[in-house]
């Protein structure tokens, strides 16, 4: 019987697992300008326009604990279309809900989210809420459409 190896994640890291997942990945659509990266997909429609998108999952117990818990969803998706020197303009928010989720926690994650998208100027434009049977999960989507020129650096590359 063969032995079947296993390499643990944590070897490797958040990057590094990107990096292995994605290093063989060749991009065929001359509209995708910058691919897998660290903080955003670049895509150009048309010419002089650029689109940004960024997409953030966050776990139950990883991520965040729920006093915080939309301001934080919200913002570490805005600073990834930041770090690409744009302005973000719209979210998307999908929820995934456990049992013991009430309206009033998701009053209150509704209240974090909104306070950081009405400091930045950006629309929650819709989503997606699904039951779940582990807890809580959070994926959200942020995107701005620009002038080409405006940004400043090519992405980072995962190390």
């Amino acid at each position: 019987m063969q032995e079947t190896y296993r390499t643990e994640i944590s070897t490797l890291g958040e990057f590094g697992l990107i990096k292995h997942l994605t290093e063989n990945i060749r991009l065929k659509n001359s509209s995708t300008r910058y691919g897998v990266g660290d903080d955003c997909a670049v895509m150009e429609y048309p010419a002089d326009k650029q689109v940004l998108v960024t997409s953030d999952l966050l776990m139950e117990g990883i991520h965040f604990d729920l006093k915080h818990l939309g301001y934080k969803a919200a913002m570490v998706n805005l600073s990834d279309i930041y770090a690409m020197n744009g302005t973000p303009r719209q979210m998307v928010v999908s929820i995934a809900l456990g049992k013991r989720f009430c309206v009033e926690d998701m009053e209150a994650f509704y209240d974090g989210l909104k306070m950081a998208c009405e400091a930045h100027e950006v629309d929650i434009v819709g989503g997606d809420t699904t039951s779940s049977l582990t807890g809580l999960a959070i994926s959200i989507t942020c995107k701005q459409t620009k002038t080409k020129w405006f940004i400043a650096t090519e992405p980072k590359k995962p190390t």
